[in-house]
């Protein structure tokens, strides 16, 4: 079959793998690649194309590949990833983490077959994509992946050393660190004044001072440091090795792989895990950074099985035309979202420029000498060795799994390494299974038993003779500190709490937080450690379940008595100090919340706040009279007053809920007909239901529809609600000095998820549960609750 027919079939393949598969449930996005590109998608393509180019032409020298195929898989990976990938801002080029790989296979089977290699491993991608496991993919250790990648970055910046020392790198680690301090000694000074000058460049370029500084660093810094070497080495050092790109013409074509079939299917298996690994974690990456961005809307999810569909299709046609193994790159997608990209047009953008290059501008390109590429890619293996993931690491008690995989991966190679990764992960587990700590004390005639960590079988003798101590008829307390049991724990823990019951004495068994653990009886869902559901397993008496869908007569005051006990046993002693500060103290909140008194929603869990942070008013439909209703309800502009003159809260916060109960009797019968307190009420929510039938514009969720009328009125209820608010003096008063702002929330019960207004009054923005580096909380367009 020729080039031309076997590519055909493979977008015969794939058309039917993406667009035949039901596509995962996601926010839609905004930007289509049948949209026009914006001025900021030109924008960002270009700084992506300039970081692209030297980075590109790096890695191929470090591969010991053609230098086109460094261009090639750059321009397919930004066109296919782009048009085809489910991350619309990921930017896909030449692999980094697949460099030491590939250099192995180049190595091995030679430049042809490797292409070879690479459109197998596209097509693996292609079908793991169709069979949807890239969310299984990100089940692996961040410790194993991380140390992967670190592995690889070590043995990337030891190999392109000596390629900054003007010699060729060796097949092994250990063989580039025996080899390095001869070539040292004898590099040619040009050779290391490049380097240096180069690493310098790269280094200082985003940090120059002043108006100057930040005219120029808008310039990518790989680009900077490789144009600066370029100019350099033509004036002061021409007799240095330059890039040396051949003929189009003479470009080599892949091959069959020719060797034994289980090398084979580990080098395919290998370039389609890593390179999918890689892909995946990067898209994620920038997914978080495009949502921490201040813009005007969020970018859609990324479907991870269409990103690994679009990957696979990249790498099948790269290896086709004789291109690098390509992959998503954290860095590239990091410099498209801080450059302003909106959609796939820039990563598009990215891949036509960088083919334009290569046809265009090969004797530019042919200036740029070897040792500012390897000194450019080393420091890329430098920085992927990152001491946050180190830290990160070590505080989730990984390390030794980081450890074994950067040392496995450094020693042997890249499969070796994640295998000795997964081995150490395993032997970590059941190293802590195993470590349980059984303890046995007696204070004031009670015997308690504390088992700190988790119980299972190995356990079991410990656990055994540690509750053989308690004397018979005695009061035992057992306290376990973990998070799991096994059956074979539990048969022997439950077993002896029955014996020792039966000879007369008292067993309580408790969990981490000192709640009781109790026995569901037969046939009963209660679950007492969770003692805020609503769950409603109350009993009327041994035996006597409750049938679903019913409430004991008694299940009210039971569960009030067990709430207020276990208050007092579990919460008291820890928020007691701090209850005693603020009375003394007084009370000193930064915020009025207006809601509903709907029992679903609890103020204190979905802003996590304390005693003390919230100056709290509910009421039914979170309605807000304006100034001058009728005098019965001066009892919401009464805390209003107190809260924004006495109090002097900083923020006032009017949050309604999804399935109000109020607004759906506004939509069901006119409350003006009502002679009731209720229906009296319920009138100052006929401001919202006018408002929302009067023509005004509907209002909008990012990233969803708005379900039902009832949620129409919901939201339309807050936007009205804060108009009241705003009519009250001391309100507007504050509000016009700058020291009063306001916030309007939505909170949808059953997707447990909270909605910001934004300052235009026009679009709730979800909150994102990820921590902004900037420590504002939100965008300009979601402003922070500030609790």
């Amino acid at each position: 079959m020729t080039p031309q027919g076997l590519y055909s079939a493979l977008r015969f393949v794939y058309q039917e793998l993406a667009y035949r598969v039901p596509a995962e449930p996601r926010r839609p996005s905004p930007v289509s690649p049948c949209t026009p590109p914006r001025a900021g998608d030109l924008a960002a393509s270009a700084t992506v194309f300039l970081i692209a180019v030297p980075m590109s032409l790096g890695l191929a020298v470090a591969m010991g590949s053609p230098l086109q195929a460094g261009l090639i898989a750059t321009a397919v990976g930004g066109i296919l990833g782009g048009l085809l990938g489910g991350s619309s801002l990921q930017v896909t080029g030449a692999s980094t983490g697949l460099t030491v790989v590939t250099a192995e296979l180049i190595q091995v089977y030679g430049w042809p077959a490797t292409c070879g290699i690479t459109v197998l491993a596209g097509l693996l991608q292609l079908a793991l994509g169709w069979l949807r496991v890239a969310r299984a993919a990100l089940a692996v250790s961040p410790a194993i992946v991380h140390g992967t990648l670190a592995g690889i970055g070590v043995t990337i910046a030891l190999g392109q050393l000596h390629v900054v020392f003007g010699s060729e790198p060796h097949s092994t680690v250990l063989g580039n660190l025996r080899a390095l301090p001869g070539e040292l000694a004898d590099a040619p000074t040009a050779a290391l004044a490049v380097g240096v000058l180069t690493v310098t460049v790269l280094v200082g370029w985003p940090r120059l001072p002043g108006r100057a500084g930040r005219v120029l660093c808008r310039l990518p810094a790989a680009l900077a440091s490789v144009a600066v070497a370029t100019l350099v080495t033509v004036v002061a050092a021409p007799e240095l090795d330059r890039v040396d790109l051949p003929s189009w013409r003479a470009h080599i074509m892949p091959e069959a792989p020719d060797g034994p079939v289980l090398g084979l299917l580990a080098a395919v298996l290998t370039v389609a895990l890593v390179g999918a690994l890689e892909s995946l974690l990067s898209a994620v990456a920038v997914d978080r950074l495009a949502r921490d961005r201040p813009a005007a809307a969020a970018p859609p999810q990324a479907d991870l099985n269409r990103e690994l569909r679009g990957q696979g299709a990249a790498n099948a046609v790269s290896g086709l035309l004789g291109g690098l193994p390509v992959s998503g790159g954290a860095m590239r997608g990091s410099a498209n979202v801080r450059a302003g990209a909106t959609g796939r047009w820039s990563t598009v953008l990215h891949g036509i420029w960088v083919l334009l290059a290569a046809g265009l501008l090969a004797s530019a390109l042919e200036q740029i000498p070897l040792a500012a590429l390897g000194a450019l890619v080393a420091m890329v293996g430098v920085q992927m060795v990152s001491y946050a993931h180190i830290r990160n690491v070590h505080r989730h008690r990984e390390f030794p799994v980081y450890a074994a995989t950067v040392a496995g991966v450094v020693l042997a190679g890249v499969l070796e390494g994640v295998l000795l990764g997964i081995a150490a992960a395993l032997a970590v587990s059941l190293h802590r299974l195993a470590r349980t700590r059984i303890s046995v004390s007696e204070s004031r005639g009670v015997h308690q038993v504390r088992a700190h960590g988790q119980l299972t079988f190995l356990a079991v003798p410990r656990l055994s003779r540690a509750l053989g101590q308690v004397p018979p008829g005695a009061t035992a307390l057992v306290e376990l500190d973990g998070s799991f049991m096994d059956h074979a724990a539990y048969e022997t823990l439950h077993h002896w709490r029955e014996t020792h019951v039966a000879e007369g004495g008292r067993v309580a068994v408790t969990g981490r937080a000192g709640q009781d653990i109790c026995e569901p009886s037969p046939g009963h869902g209660c679950r007492p450690w969770t003692p805020w559901r609503n769950h409603q397993c109350v009993q009327g008496g041994p035996g006597e379940p409750v049938p679903p869908g019913e409430r004991h007569p008694t299940a009210g005051s039971v569960q009030l008595a067990g709430g207020l006990r276990a208050f007092q046993r579990n919460t008291a002693p820890l928020v007691r100090e701090e209850l005693a500060r603020l009375a003394r103290e007084g009370q000193r909140p930064s915020q009025l919340f207006l809601t509903c008194a709907d029992s679903r929603l609890v103020t204190s869990m979905i802003t996590s706040s304390g005693p003390g942070d919230l100056f709290t008013v509910r009421n039914i439909g979170n309605l807000v009279p304006p100034p001058g209703a009728d005098s019965a309800d001066d009892s919401v502009a009464a805390a209003i007053q107190y809260a924004v003159d006495i109090l002097g809260v900083s923020s006032i916060t009017v949050c309604g809920h999804s399935g109000c109960g109020a607004m759906q009797a506004l939509l069901e019968s006119p409350p003006s007909a009502l002679g009731t307190p209720l229906g009296r009420w319920l009138r100052h929510g006929l401001p919202s239901l006018e408002r929302l039938r009067g023509g005004d514009p509907e209002p909008v969720i990012s990233g969803r529809p708005v379900s039902d009328s009832v949620e129409r009125l919901c939201i339309t209820n807050v936007m009205q609600q804060l108009e009241h608010l705003s009519a009250h003096p001391s309100v507007a008063r504050r509000v016009t000095a700058g020291t009063l702002t306001l916030h309007g929330m939505y909170f949808h019960v059953a997707e447990a998820q909270a909605y910001l207004l934004s300052n235009q009054g026009k679009t709730f923005a979800p909150v994102q549960p990820e921590a902004r580096s900037t420590g504002a909380g939100e965008s300009a367009e979601s402003p922070p609750l500030q609790v």
